[in-house]
C-alpha cells in the first residue's frame, strides 16, 4: 500500500472533513438561534416534520440559510446525519443557556466593585410552576443608572426563606456580594415586603443598608386595577347647552 494510502491518513483526512461538516452545521444552528433571541421571537413550531409548512423560527431560518449558501446547504437539515442535526429542542436551550451566561459575565463586568440594588417578582408560568425575575439596578462606570435583567430562577415554593436562598444562590453564582446590596425592590406581598419576616427582612438582617422601596410598576398595576373595578357613572353626563358655546347640535355656526 502506498504511504498515502495508508488507512490512518486516510480516516484523518475523512475525520476532518466531518469536523468542519459539523462545525459549520452548529454554527449555523448557533448563529440562527442567536439572530432570534435579539429579535425576542419564537423557536419552535407546532409540526417540526420535514414536510411541515410552518416548522417554527428556527428550522425555517436554516433552511433560509441553506438556500442562500450551497455549502451550508450540503450539512444541514436533511443533509445532516439524524444523529447530529444540532437543532433539537435541547441543543437550542443548550446554546441560549450558554448566551445567557456570557451575558450575564457581561453584566457583572459592567457592575464591577460597585454597589447594586435588586429588583424581583414572581409569576406562575402555563406549566405551573413558579418562575422569579431578577433585575439588577446600579450606576455604570460612565455615572449612568442602569437596569438589567439578570436571571429567571425557578422556585419550589414563594415562602420568604425559599425566595431570598434562591436570589442569594444566583448572586454568589456571580460573585456578587450581599453586603454590597443598597436597595430592594417588590411588589406589597407579605412574603416579599413583610415587616419581619419577609424578603425584606431577611436581607436587611444581613446588609442593613439594603433599603426597601415598594415597586413603583406595582402600585401602578394596583391602582389601574382597582380604577377598573370601580362603576363610574360617566354617561349620560350633564348635557351642555351648546348654544351658550357658539355651538348648534355639536358643531359650530357664526352669529350673524
Amino acid at each position: 500500500m502506498k504511504p498515502s494510502g495508508h488507512i490512518d491518513k486516510v480516516m484523518h483526512i475523512i475525520g476532518g472533513e466531518e469536523v468542519l461538516k459539523h462545525r459549520l452545521r452548529l454554527k449555523t444552528t448557533i448563529m440562527v438561534v442567536k439572530q432570534l433571541a435579539l429579535q425576542e421571537s419564537f423557536f419552535r413550531g407546532h409540526d417540526e416534520s420535514d414536510d411541515s409548512l410552518n416548522p417554527g423560527n428556527v428550522l425555517a431560518w436554516i433552511g433560509f440559510a441553506a438556500k442562500l449558501n450551497d455549502q451550508i446547504n450540503s450539512v444541514v437539515l436533511r443533509n445532516a446525519p439524524g444523529n447530529a442535526k444540532y437543532t433539537s429542542p435541547s441543543i437550542q436551550k443548550e446554546i441560549l443557556g450558554i448566551i445567557a451566561n456570557r451575558v450575564r459575565c457581561k453584566i457583572r463586568e459592567e457592575i464591577g466593585d460597585s454597589c447594586f440594588s435588586i429588583l424581583v417578582d414572581e409569576a406562575v408560568d402555563e406549566a405551573g410552576r413558579e418562575q422569579m425575575s431578577i433585575i439588577l439596578r446600579y450606576v455604570s462606570s460612565s455615572g449612568i443608572v442602569t437596569e438589567r435583567f439578570f436571571a429567571l430562577k425557578s422556585v419550589a415554593d414563594t415562602s420568604a426563606e425559599t425566595l431570598k436562598q434562591a436570589i442569594c444562590d444566583v448572586l454568589s453564582q456571580y460573585d456578587l456580594q450581599i453586603e454590597k446590596l443598597r436597595g430592594q425592590g417588590y411588589d406589597g406581598g407579605s412574603n416579599m415586603s413583610g415587616q419581619f419576616n419577609g424578603v425584606k427582612a431577611l436581607f436587611l438582617r444581613d446588609c442593613p443598608y439594603a433599603y426597601f422601596v415598594h415597586c413603583f410598576a406595582h402600585i401602578l398595576q394596583l391602582t389601574l386595577i382597582t380604577s377598573a373595578k370601580l362603576q363610574l357613572d360617566l354617561f349620560p353626563c350633564q348635557k351642555l347647552n351648546f348654544k351658550s358655546y357658539g355651538m348648534k347640535d355639536g358643531t359650530s355656526y357664526s352669529k350673524r
